[in-house]
């Protein structure tokens, strides 16, 4: 079933699907491109996957991947889910021991019962193996949502580190630099609350009409949900070609139009931010030679500056052309974890992030995304994200920066508290105590 949907239509239609979705299954992954313009590979304009007539869920693993291979070998249909970054311990000798209250599974990939494809000339596709697309479409328009009005608990945010601690570890990770250990570092700090009780798909909502992200995602697997207003792609393929847009380089918005080329220049000029995002070219290139045709890899496009919301930021575009024999599961495994959330050199990086984090980051900077049934796909870098345990009444958020030698610990402490504004206008809280912390 087939119909056809102006834009303010579609944005009525997404958010009632969601609604929908939500009381139908415990499964769900909804992706969003809320018509960001300036992504020329997206395919979709939102994708809303619901149920799982088949899975894949690992919730430890040491061969991750090789069960990926063989899940999807036997459905050669749509698929969505997703990578945890713990992921890495299996395709390098590392491991993970900080603390995690949330339990997202290491990896987890469905089949969907119910799939919604937006698609970007206003169609709106629905197709179910279960149920006749007018007898869904005719369920949905007579849903009628009964929890609108439910509110949000007050929310106490505390943190992991306090600005002191945060920025006493920003020294040791320079260090770390001056000693040759590593050249660039990413280095995330969790915000948390406790006992919390919250309408995840309401406030999603909030959250999404607020960022208008371009890889924006609900994601729910039974008691555990992603709200993400990410801007990063961590991986697409279109046909045989690979593309990867690491970001690296943040600014925020001006208040006109004058400030906001200003700040755009001051961006695009800054050597230290050019410095983080060609480190992380190379190795996003180096990664991609495992995968792709020898003479293939180029970079479409170096410190491309991209406005959003809330901030700009510095995306280079890496493409390359993938080898005969390899599949989309070989693609992702030789890239992931994505260089933009490790660091360079890669194993180095992830062996000090386990050293200087105190939380085991699971799905976060992970990435979610969707595979077609020829084998095209688009995964995000779950980067902007509130994650939430229904169960243990857990929520949380992390933000983080690369560190290099040029980093200034208070500037640093900074862009992590201006990433951290949507997640915090979204949950109602305008400011953060700075200096207090709280481990347990």
């Amino acid at each position: 079933m087939t119909m056809v949907l102006t834009v303010k239509e579609t944005i009525v239609v997404k958010r009632q699907i969601l609604k929908w979705a939500e009381k139908q299954s415990e499964v769900i992954c909804y992706l969003d491109s809320n018509y960001y313009q300036a992504d020329q590979y997206s395919a979709y304009e939102a994708l809303i996957a619901v149920g799982a007539e088949k899975e894949l869920c690992l919730k430890r693993s040491g061969n991750a991947f090789q069960c990926l291979q063989a899940f999807a070998k036997e459905n050669q249909e749509w698929l969505f889910g997703h990578l945890s970054y713990d992921l890495k311990n299996d395709v390098e000798a590392l491991t993970s021991q900080n603390k995690d209250v949330l339990e997202f599974p290491e990896l987890y990939f469905f089949v969907p019962s119910y799939l919604f494809l937006f698609n970007q000339d206003g169609t709106l596709e629905i197709l179910s193996k279960q149920e006749s697309p007018k007898k869904i479409w005719k369920a949905i328009k007579d849903f009628s949502s009964t929890d609108d009005n439910a509110e949000n608990s007050m929310i106490s945010i505390q943190q992991m580190f306090s600005k002191d601690a945060y920025m006493d570890t920003i020294h040791q990770i320079r260090q770390h630099i001056i000693d040759g250990d590593t050249y660039e570092m990413n280095f995330c700090q969790e915000f948390f609350a406790e006992n919390v009780s919250i309408n995840p798909v309401r406030l999603f909502d909030t959250m999404n009409q607020i960022a208008k992200a371009p890889f924006a995602t609900y994601y729910q697997i039974k008691d555990q949900h992603l709200l993400c207003g990410s801007p990063e792609r961590f991986l697409c393929k279109r046909g045989n070609q690979l593309i990867s847009q690491p970001i690296k380089g943040t600014i925020k918005r001006g208040q006109s139009q004058e400030e906001d080329e200003v700040l755009k220049h001051q961006l695009r000029a800054s050597i230290k931010d050019q410095a983080e995002n060609v480190m992380i070219v190379d190795l996003v290139r180096n990664d991609l030679t495992k995968v792709c045709q020898t003479g293939t890899i180029q970079v479409a496009e170096l410190f491309g500056i991209y406005g959003f919301e809330r901030v700009y930021q510095m995306i280079s575009t890496v493409v390359g052309e993938l080898q005969e024999h390899k599949n989309w599961v070989d693609a992702l495994e030789a890239t992931f974890p994505m260089g933009s959330m490790t660091g360079a050199p890669k194993v180095i990086s992830m062996e000090l992030i386990e050293e200087y984090e105190k939380t085991k980051r699971g799905i976060y900077s992970g990435a979610v995304g969707y595979v077609t049934p020829n084998g095209d796909f688009d995964f995000n870098v779950v980067i902007r994200s509130l994650l939430y345990n229904r169960s243990k009444q857990y929520l949380s958020f992390q933000v983080g920066g690369a560190i290099v030698y040029d980093s200034e610990p208070e500037a640093e402490y900074e862009e992590c508290l201006l990433k951290a504004k949507t997640m915090l206008e979204a949950l109602g809280i305008s400011t953060l105590d700075r200096t207090t912390s709280s481990v347990h």
